[in-house]
């Protein structure tokens, strides 16, 4: 079985790299984007990205900095997760860029009165942050497992980096260590998701944007993400699977991820009926083609069936199985990919000027957005690298269960 699932990640691995041939050889000509429309898939799955990496992190420290005990044995897990997420994203909008060589200048020469170089720099901070995190929760473990043979104690003993201190009080001093970063991570991660939010919401001339519930919408979002990612891999990639305390944690992760689920769709429905009523021109003319436009089948199809309806069906459902429940966690993550391209697409699709369509016609400088083959199999590659990293991550760190001394 294994054999098969490693012959298919290698297919699908091939069929992604096609796509990143065709984007470093023709740049963004082949894209489905236009000059009036220049976000797309790849900046809707880089929030989506972002917003699993922030909350795996954060539902992580509700064990590690408020000692919420239902999740200690998904904390490094979490961790390793929020990790891979945070990569991958990075990945999605490397490969937006229009220049992809020039990433590095906004560290050199940022200007800190845009809100992109600050989300940058949250973005390194954060990323030094959880990289130590995850380090010091699983640095005893990499100690004892150096001592053995094969590629895990290979890696163990590198990534020890000569700290081989198993006493009660470096023991102590690891866990103080993971405590203060997870301090200082949170307000990170919620500094950066909602700005990912406060990018949309400060664009007054797209009234569909220019909203302050945006902000707190994408928080939310990510927590109801990361929360259902994790409620799949607990489900069905832990090694101590069967067992009640198994399906105790699956069971407190699918109903954590419900209440966030419920709150992210009041948060929804309020903005939807803000638009639907709204006589600020533009605002309307966006969710209406969102809700019975060319987007009709992302929102209701995906969005709303997929995302929402069948997965809370799933998950409050008497003696739902851990199947289930994972089964659940993984369609809200997957669908929130659509929710996101229901934010970007349909604030650029709608005119800001009446007649503007008409005014030039000339394929670049259209008003519609389909995203592309080349397109599909970036995002294909960005996925498949980013679950490759993950069971490396898994099977060579000890990210499985709790530290022994927290056992």
């Amino acid at each position: 079985m294994k054999r098969i699932w490693a012959a298919l990640w290698l297919i699908l691995l091939a069929a992604g790299l096609v796509g990143v041939y065709e984007r470093l050889a023709q740049g963004h000509r082949v894209a489905g984007y236009t000059s009036n429309v220049p976000w797309g898939l790849w900046v809707a799955l880089y929030m989506s990205l972002m917003g699993l990496s922030a909350g795996a992190f954060l539902l992580s420290n509700l064990a590690y900095v408020f000692n919420v005990k239902a999740l200690r044995r998904v904390g490094r897990l979490g961790l390793l997760t929020a990790l891979v997420s945070l990569i991958a994203a990075l990945f999605a909008i490397w490969f937006d860029l229009g220049h992809m060589a020039r990433f590095w200048k906004v560290f050199l020469r940022p200007n800190f009165a845009s809100p992109m170089a600050w989300m940058v720099w949250l973005y390194t901070a954060y990323f030094v942050t959880l990289a130590g995190e995850l380090w010091y929760a699983i640095r005893a473990d990499l100690v004892r497992a150096a001592d053995g043979d094969g590629i895990q104690a290979r890696v163990a003993r590198r990534l020890t980096f000569g700290n081989r201190d198993l006493t009660q009080q470096a023991m102590e001093r690891d866990a103080h260590r993971v405590r203060l970063l997870g301090t200082i991570g949170v307000p990170l991660a919620i500094a950066f998701n909602a700005g990912s939010g406060v990018l949309f919401a400060v664009v007054e001339a797209r009234p569909y944007w220019n909203s302050a519930v945006l902000p707190i919408l994408f928080l939310v979002s990510a927590l109801t993400t990361g929360g259902a990612l994790l409620t799949f891999l607990v489900a069905f990639l832990t090694r101590d699977k069967g067992g009640e305390t198994h399906r105790q944690t699956v069971a407190f992760l699918g109903r954590l991820t419900l209440g966030f689920l419920v709150l992210d769709l009041l948060l929804q429905v309020s903005e939807l009926l803000v638009g639907l009523n709204t006589t600020v021109p533009g605002h309307g003319d966006a969710v209406r083609w969102m809700l019975a436009g060319p987007g009709w089948w992302s929102f209701w199809l995906v969005t709303v069936l997929a995302g929402a309806v069948v997965p809370i069906v799933m998950l409050t459902r008497r003696g739902a199985s851990v199947s289930q429940m994972g089964t659940a966690g993984l369609l809200i993550a997957v669908s929130f990919v659509a929710v996101r391209l229901n934010i970007v697409v349909p604030g650029l699709v709608v005119p800001p000027l009446a007649g503007l369509p008409a005014a030039y016609v000339e394929p670049r400088l259209a008003f519609h957005y389909a995203p592309s083959a080349m397109e599909w199999l970036v995002a294909l590659f960005i996925v498949i690298v980013g679950v490759g990293l993950f069971h490396l991550g898994r099977n060579v760190l000890p990210v499985a269960g709790e530290n022994r001394r927290e056992a």
